[in-house]
């Protein structure tokens, strides 16, 4: 069995699963999403969301916690935005993932295809 590089080990242990969880909210996928088209201010983004802004804070803590975006502050408005590192991060773990089942697959079809005249 290939061994996973460290930088995927540091990913998993340090980012990977926080996001992921992070995600798995609806709430905090449908920010997200939003975010994607720019950055807004907290208030803009609470406004879709039938809930207190206390508990909307939250979810924004919760992606912040994550990596999955930033947030500034000037004067009273806070601002979020989206954190491309984080989305990098997870698009190389896809993508080593998918190395990883290419290759075993292009084994087995070899494997397959040197016994069929057995």
């Amino acid at each position: 069995m290939p061994s996973i590089p460290s930088s995927i080990l540091n990913l998993m242990d340090n980012y990977l699963p926080a996001q992921f969880q992070a995600l798995g909210d609806r709430t905090r996928f449908a920010v997200v999403e939003r975010l994607l088209n720019g950055p807004a201010s907290v208030s803009e983004l609470a406004k879709p969301h039938d809930m207190a802004l206390p508990a909307f804070t939250k979810h924004l803590g919760v992606l912040e916690r994550s990596g999955l975006i930033t947030s500034t502050k000037a004067g009273r408005v806070r601002t979020c935005a989206i954190n491309p590192k984080a989305f990098t991060d997870i698009e190389q773990w896809f993508l080593d993932r998918r190395a990883h089942w290419d290759s075993r697959l292009n084994r087995l079809a070899q494997h397959l295809s040197e016994t069929d005249g057995d």
